[in-house]
């Protein structure tokens, strides 16, 4: 198997099942020509976002990780009336790119974008009583999943679903003598949740055109 075939598949799938969408398309443009690394989940990983968030009925998003707010629009998109979502990026270029991004998808009214390390920020939605929040989707520097972790069960409530992306690290995940920064990052994450009586979890290795990885999805089962 090769990630030539991955890819091949990936787009077979997005050429069936994920209609082309000029808005997505420009969001992508925009987020290249801004120089951001293309590290934004793929069309069919942000499909599988949208679909989770439209089955679990979720009104109140948190994402913790913007980028060019590409999977901020496709969760966005699956809000009810009366959503909102509130995306987290440490980047000052960054979340304005996402800004513009959101504003073209007309979702500018539904989206708050917090500028600033989100280790500063989470705390402070938990003060505004901001949440708790329907589904949380963590997406942004690995060696922090912990506590970002930590900081999405308090800010969620039983039925809350929390999922967690890049967790396999090209399989480095199972390696306890690596020296990764971000493959520690997760694999204390994932001794977090084992130890987390108010989670009940899964993890899902995935391959594609963003390589081998995977995410951890959580669901709260307690207070």
């Amino acid at each position: 198997m090769s990630y030539e075939l991955w890819t091949a598949v990936d787009h077979y799938f997005e050429g069936r099942l994920v209609p082309a969408d000029p808005v997505l398309d420009e969001a992508l443009k925009a987020t290249a020509a801004a120089g951001i690394p293309s590290i934004q989940v793929s069309a069919t990983q942000g499909k599988l976002l949208h679909l989770l968030a439209r089955l679990h009925g979720a009104a109140r998003i948190l994402e913790v990780g913007t980028l060019g707010g590409y999977s901020t629009i496709w969760l966005a998109r699956a809000l009810p009336a009366g959503g909102r979502l509130v995306t987290l990026e440490v980047t000052p270029r960054h979340a304005a790119v996402a800004t513009a991004n959101v504003a073209r998808a007309g979702l500018a009214d539904v989206v708050d974008i917090r500028v600033g390390p989100a280790l500063d920020t989470l705390p402070k939605l938990l003060a505004e009583a901001a949440g708790p929040f329907d589904l949380v989707f963590i997406d942004a520097d690995k060696v922090n999943n912990p506590a970002y972790f930590q900081w999405a069960v308090k800010l969620t409530k039983p039925g809350s679903v929390i999922i967690v992306d890049n967790v396999v690290r090209e399989g480095q995940v199972a390696n306890p003598d690596s020296e990764d920064p971000s493959v520690v990052g997760t694999r204390e994450l994932h001794d977090l949740i084992a130890a987390e009586p108010r989670v009940s979890a899964t993890a899902i290795q995935t391959v594609g055109n963003k390589g081998y990885d995977g995410f951890t999805l959580a669901l709260v089962v307690g207070e």
